[in-house]
């Protein structure tokens, strides 16, 4: 339980921390009031006394602008940006003729473009936030005014206001339940926009108002309240009503939050405590805030370190101009003075100092910013019409909500998710069972591709038809008539909180607290024994078509500290029986020593479902005595009327009755993921991005939860549950964990130190794929004899000054809420990211949404990480908003969390392509852009620079002003535009196959200050070449008629054709990926140059406009000179030979992933041929279930009861408060996804032992390999899905670096192209070639390893604290041909 930060103390007896005061400044929907309130007072049916306080409307506001101010803020938003404010000032500049070079609509159009497309996409944003917001304060509610309901507004609702909700809407502000239709003052409740939870809850008014049941008695209420002031606390409300001169204390539990639906009754009153941005729904909303990538930050340090660039340059003409003007120009005073109102050199200069500004400003041209948002638009449009990330079942596409953050994408180190909904489908299905020491839930036929599912309705009418299961064993069992059998589903149907409403005779809706309980009631219904009603002293049921009345004589309640609940029952022969189920890890303590042979067995079992992920649960029964109950129930009514300590009073009672039970079995309950959330969790988690989970459910639900989609697992080194109560105590269980994790690293260090003797050079990386090391001579003999198999281990991680971040192990951190509060605290927060940064993967339970905002703002703070949120509920907003990328689902809970987000879709495994595909493609796709705009303009600015220190430092430029205009619009805009959207090094298959090449991106090295300054060293020679060379050909050059070429205009066509030339040879170098449109933009632009040049120099334009173009068919007579077009050719070839050098270098000795993944699939692509699939493929298609639990080795039990189960519904029950209920439809069940092939990646890792090869060199593979029925492999086989009788080809003449990278080519061509390619492959052998011989000749050749290839391909962590052995598994050799 979190307290409240900003609570006086009177509120609560406990002290508050004094750092706890202190608001974080995420609170962005607070009201905007003066004064700070300290309390609330709140008078019924008194508007004219709760106006006086000032508190805020009901209307809500998210938007950012209105009409009035949106011009004025947006344009001040858009000049903060630093390149806008930039080009403004030089606007101003061109606008003064005594200095401007080049006219002003150079620079005023591009500008103007860009505001404006920017103010555009700002404006429809906001309308469709005004547009949300407008939806919700027209939203009606009822009223009560003056005696009388009046339909009114959310808008205009009022703090004291009485209003009337009726069933299945929407709660309009924080209210007070005062009465409900439902007895006792009860109403339910739907929090799913609050917390993410769907189960119901219950509120209950104060006695003494619920009898207020119609509008007169209500219009007469004059109650005051007095209570806390707004905060975001969910779980907590402190106040007091004071009514008739009485006070009465009012709790959490009286209270209907903003966002909430009324479930299940017909009508209730409330009371407006808190209205509008006061409600506990906005104080949790945050603020929107406008988000910038990394490179867009850098882009303003770049853009400021370019101006001072500039002004260095500006400078230094400016003295040159000085200089010469002084020494040189004086000389020519007479016949060509100074203009006015130049008088002297200094002021010569002055005025040369800002002309060279103006110049030279393309270094950073504005259509670097427009062709940033056209690139930008593109990739948004990519993610909206990619089909593979199309849900059909919804019929919803992606949708890239803003255009802004796309290369951010490909950045991401931290995933924050939330739970339900989000990684969950929140649909529980019976799973499994194990009854008597027999399991059942296997399928009958495992070989099949499809399982039969059961029918029950010719068994039992009253069946559900929605019930999916697949073992008929078990339903022969109930029809047998075995006793163990029948007793176990007659607890399942007596021992429950289940509420039960029949709309027609044999359709019964079930209401159940939490998902878990209607599973379970529905599958004993299933197996003919139906719960049907209840009384708070009876529960009906049919048995075997029966009906049978059970005496209810006590409900057990459950809570988190018992994690079991148990329910005494009197069948009608008299018989008095306690049925129990609950967590297995307290149940089995309480057997009677009898079960021992019986709960080793059903142990087992429960290993086997906790390895499943499936949440298990164990059952137990006793007799009770007529004497005992007697004894027992008087003792439980003195404990349950008791006045102090009655919880521990019921509990000691409970403790007492619950012993020597007899054991029936186990449940196993599958709470649906979405499908592919354990693949994607997976995949995410190669491409060394960490997932934490946020969530507002229990400890338990989480943590099961984390096992089901594999982000824990029972191969972990260690999972480290934080509870504590009080800040000392946190601190002190963060430092154990911490302190264990170094002793346990060190431990595995250690181990691996000891292994390291007598292995011989090769690798394994622990997750399926070995990896070669540069061998030695011994090594490559060994190899070469295929004889033995070579073993080593992995090498220990690199030393680093930080001693966590050398932490070695898989560990994951649980923390609750209570301890996250104060881990979040100012002087806990460095110790919290210390440990959980630490930890593979992090659960936070119990969690407000205000909390999971400071979670991901703590990572932002300390780690400077680009962190991305996933949600689907209005509980998720702020965590959306507080992230870098903001992703919504669109899912059940409503569209807030979609409507805050950045990007949405309906599925999380649409983030795997999201991420790994959209985001790491938008990223290199920027890089590139930028790294080449930036060096073709210094290419072309440069020259100018170097041309003033040749025409007296004048301002002259060297091309002519439409070149000056036209060189950035047309002549290479659209290559670089059509690079920058369309350009991949790897295709989306590969990018997902190799989840490694995601991590460039995570470290920024394609664009950085290291990258920036090669660009602008590259376009710095490159402008060097292009004046010098040119000016020194030309200088002594002449026409064939013997006319000097020493002129302006030759000298200026040349240098900008060169220049032309040289930058589109260099965007057709840097493109990767070349599609028709990349073809048509190159050439294009390069023959549209000529095109226009000619035009431009044409007797035509010079009739037409001959003030405009003077030099009447230069261009022609220039290039019809063959000195000037191998001017050209000399110019290019030195500027890029010397790149074709270095990049030819670069992938020969030191290649990039990319590199390495291309150069494979191009070797794949050449060699591969039309060959059949083994049988392992096959196997490995059909995904058998019961193969993936094929050796699966124990885990510790996880009990999953009660999901989100509530302490007091027996109570409830008990007392009758809430036997008169509606319905609640229960969640259909879907057949359990299968994610075998995780199950088998997870065991393969912990395999140690390889057979032994035989004399004759034959091999067997590991022994959990996802086929699971490929027999041995012999040298001659191909080990990735070829046949076992394909010949070997024999290769001469090859280097060996060449067959080496081709070995990898054969291990990884077979791969599926799927998006969960790269885990499957985990589990395929990828083998290290020893050699190619032909079939029966003696062993020789070379031998060639591959282990920094691999690693660089698959990036497979090791992992050696789970092994059972000193070292890995022995590496198969093969030599296998290419197919």
């Amino acid at each position: 339980m979190t307290v409240l930060k900003d609570l006086p103390e009177k509120w609560f007896p406990v002290v508050l921390p004094l750092q706890r005061r202190k608001q974080k400044g995420l609170n962005g929907a607070k009201s905007q009031k003066k004064r700070t309130e300290e309390e609330r007072r709140v008078r019924a049916n008194d508007r004219e006394y709760n106006e006086k306080f000032q508190y805020a409307s009901n209307c809500i506001m998210t938007s950012k602008y209105n009409v009035i101010t949106f011009l004025p803020v947006n344009l001040f938003e858009q000049f903060q940006e630093v390149a806008n404010t930039y080009f403004l000032f030089l606007l101003i500049l061109q606008l003064i003729p005594q200095i401007s070079s080049l006219s002003w609509f150079t620079t005023i159009v591009p500008l103007a473009l860009v505001l404006s497309i920017t103010a555009v996409k700002d404006a429809t944003d906001d309308y469709f936030r005004h547009k949300s917001d407008n939806q919700v304060n027209n939203r009606q509610s009822q009223v009560l005014i003056r005696g009388s309901l009046q339909n009114e507004k959310w808008m205009n609702v009022r703090v004291g206001d009485i209003i009337k909700l009726e069933n299945n809407q929407f709660v309009a502000a924080d209210l007070l339940l005062l009465s409900s239709s439902e007895p006792h003052g009860l109403c339910y409740i739907e929090t799913a926009e609050l917390d993410g939870e769907t189960n119901m809850k219950v509120r209950q008014s104060v006695s003494v108002t619920s009898e207020l049941g119609d509008q007169n008695n209500l219009a007469s209420f004059d109650g005051e309240v007095v209570c806390e002031p707004p905060n975001n606390k969910l779980d907590r409300f402190c106040g007091t009503l004071y009514w008739r001169d009485k006070k009465y204390n009012l709790t959490n539990q009286n209270m209907l939050l903003r966002g909430c639906v009324l479930r299940n009754t017909e009508a209730c009153y409330g009371l407006v405590i808190f209205a509008g941005p006061d409600t506990k729904l906005m104080q949790n909303s945050g603020r929107t805030k406008f988000k910038r990538t990394s490179i867009d930050r850098l882009m303003n340090t770049l853009v400021l370190w370019i101006f001072g660039f500039l002004v260095c340059m500006g400078v230094i003409l400016a003295v040159g101009n000085a200089v010469w003007e002084r020494e040189v120009g004086s000389l020519f005073q007479s016949y060509l003075p100074w203009d006015p109102p130049v008088d002297n050199f200094l002021f010569s200069a002055f005025l040369s100092f800002w002309s060279y500004v103006i110049i030279l400003n393309t270094v950073v041209p504005i259509s670097l910013y427009v062709s940033v948002e056209v690139i930008r638009l593109g990739h948004s449009y990519f993610i909206n019409w990619d089909q593979q990330m199309f849900c059909s079942q919804c019929n919803t596409a992606a949708e890239a909500r803003t255009t802004t953050l796309n290369e951010e994408l490909g950045q991401v180190e931290y995933i924050f998710s939330d739970k339900t909904g989000t990684l969950t489908q929140n649909i529980m299905s019976f799973n499994k069972c194990s009854i008597n020491g027999q399991t059942y839930g296997e399928a009958t036929d495992p070989l099949a591709p499809q399982p039969t599912r059961l029918d029950f309705t010719p068994f039992n009418p009253l069946a559900d038809q929605d019930f999916c299961f697949y073992d008929d064993t078990l339903l022969e069992s109930v029809k047998v008539g075995d006793s163990h059998t029948h007793e176990f589903f007659r607890l399942l149907s007596l021992c429950h909180t289940v509420m039960s409403e029949e709309k027609s005779e044999g359709e019964l809706v079930y209401k159940a607290q939490s998902p878990d309980e209607g599973a379970l009631v529905t599958a004993a219904r299933n197996f003919g024994f139906v719960f049907r009603s209840r009384t708070p002293g009876t529960i009906t049921t049919t048995e075997m078509g029966r009906p049978v009345t059970y005496t209810l004589l006590a409900i057990l309640d459950f809570n988190n500290i018992r994690k079991r609940m148990s329910v005494i029952v009197r069948n009608p022969e008299g018989r008095i029986r306690l049925y129990c189920k609950g967590a297995d890890t307290v149940l089995l303590e309480r057997l009677h020593p009898c079960n021992q042979e019986l709960m080793n067995i059903t142990s087992d079992h429960l290993n086997e479902y906790a390895a499943d992920g499936l949440r298990t649960l164990a059952l137990a029964y006793r007799d009770v005595s007529e004497d005992e109950w007697e004894t027992w129930s008087e003792s439980h009514r003195c404990a349950d009327k008791a006045t102090n300590c009655r919880d521990d009073r019921l509990a000691a009672a409970y403790e007492e009755i619950e012993q020597d039970m007899m054991l029936l079995g186990a449940t196993a309950i599958e709470d649906k993921l979405q499908e592919g959330v354990p693949e994607t969790i997976a995949v995410l988690s190669l491409a060394n991005i960490k997932i934490w989970v946020l969530t507002g459910d229990k400890q338990e639900t989480a943590v099961n939860i984390g096992y089901s989609c594999k982000m824990l697992t029972d191969d972990m080194t260690e999972v480290f549950i934080i509870s504590g109560h009080t800040v000392q105590s946190v601190r002190q269980e963060l430092r154990r964990a911490r302190d264990r994790m170094i002793v346990l690293s060190r431990s595995r260090d250690g181990e691996k130190e000891e292994g390291m003797e007598g292995w011989a050079e090769a690798g394994f990386m622990g997750n399926g794929f070995r990896e070669g090391q540069e061998g030695d001579g011994t090594a490559a003999a060994a190899a070469a004899a295929g004889g033995k198999q070579l073993q080593c281990p992995p090498p220990p991680p690199p030393p680093s000054n930080n001693l966590m971040d050398n932490i070695s192990g898989e560990f994951a951190l649980v923390i609750n809420g209570h301890s996250l509060a104060h881990a979040l605290e100012a002087d806990m927060e460095t110790e919290f990211v210390s440990t959980a940064c630490a930890c593979k993967a992090v659960i936070c339970c119990r969690v407000t949404p205000l909390q999971k905002a400071q979670v991901v703002e703590l990572i932002k703070k300390h780690k400077k990480a680009v962190t991305l949120a996933i949600g689907d509920g209005a509980n998720d907003v702020s965590m959306i908003k507080s992230a870098h990328i903001g992703v919504g689902i669109s899912g059940q809970e409503g569209i807030q969390a979609v409507l805050a987000s950045d990007y949405s879709f309906a599925q999380f495994r649409f983030l795997q392509r999201l991420l790994l595909v959209h985001g790491r493609w938008s990223y290199l796709r920027m890089c590139r852009f930028l790294c080449y705009f930036f060096y073709k303009n210094f290419a072309f600015t440069m020259v100018h620079f170097w041309f003033g220190f040749f025409c007296g430092f004048s301002a002259q430029t060297v091309y002519d002003q439409y070149f000056i205009t036209l060189y950035n619009i047309v002549y290479t805009s659209l290559p670089v535009l059509a690079m920058g959207i369309f350009d991949q090094d790897v295709p989306d298959k590969r990018s997902l196959e190799y989840p490694k090449l995601y991590e460039p991106g995570q470290l920024n090295l394609l664009f950085n200050k290291r990258e920036f300054f090669i660009c602008i060293a590259q376009g710095i020679y490159t402008s060097v070449v292009l004046f010098f060379v040119p000016f020194a050909v030309l200088s002594d050059a002449t026409q064939s008629t013997g006319v000097p070429l020493a002129d302006y205009q030759t000298f200026a066509v040349t240098t900008a054709t060169a220049l032309v030339i040289v930058v589109s040879v260099q965007i057709a170098l840097d493109t990767g990926f070349w599609t028709v449109i990349n073809h048509v933009f190159v050439w294009g632009s390069l023959g549209s140059y000529f095109t226009i040049m000619f035009a431009l120099h044409s007797q035509t334009l010079f009739r037409i406009f001959p003030n405009q173009f003077h030099f009447v068919g230069s261009a022609q007579s220039t290039l019809l000179q063959p000195v000037v077009w191998l001017t050209i050719a000399l110019a290019t070839a030195i500027c890029i030979v010397p790149v074709l050098a270095f990049r030819f270098l670069k992938v020969d000795l030191k290649p990039q992933l990319s590199d390495t993944v291309r150069y494979t699939q191009l070797v794949r692509q050449k060699k591969r041929k039309p060959i059949g699939r083994s049988v392992g493929g096959a196997w490995r298609g059909a995904g058998s279930a019961s193969e993936g639990r094929l050796g699966a080795r124990g885990g510790s039990r996880r009990s999953g009861y009660a999901f989100a189960h509530q302490e007091g519904f027996g109570e409830l029950i008990t007392s009758g408060k809430n036997m008169r209920l509606s319905s609640l439809a229960l969640a259909t069940f879907a057949s359990r996804h299968s994610s075998s092939w995780i199950d088998t990646l997870r065991r393969k890792k912990h395999t140690h032992t390889h057979t032994p090869p035989s004399a004759s060199g034959e091999c067997s593979p590991a022994p959990s390999c996802i086929s699971g029925s490929v027999p041995p492999l012999s040298n001659s086989s191909s080990v990735l899905g070829g046949s076992q009788d394909t010949p070997i080809e024999e290769e001469t003449g090859t280097p060996p670096a060449q067959n080496a990278q081709s070995d990898l080519a054969s291990s990884t061509q077979t791969q599926p192209a799927s998006e969960a390619a790269a885990a499957q492959a985990s589990s395929q052998a990828v083998t290290l070639t020893a050699g190619r011989t032909h079939v029966g000749d003696s062993p020789g050749g070379w031998a060639a390893t591959l282990g920094t290839v691999q690693e660089a391909l698959f990036g497979w962590k090791s992992r050696a604290a789970a092994s059972n052995s000193p070292g890995p598994p022995s590496v198969a050799k093969d030599t296998s041909q290419i197919v």
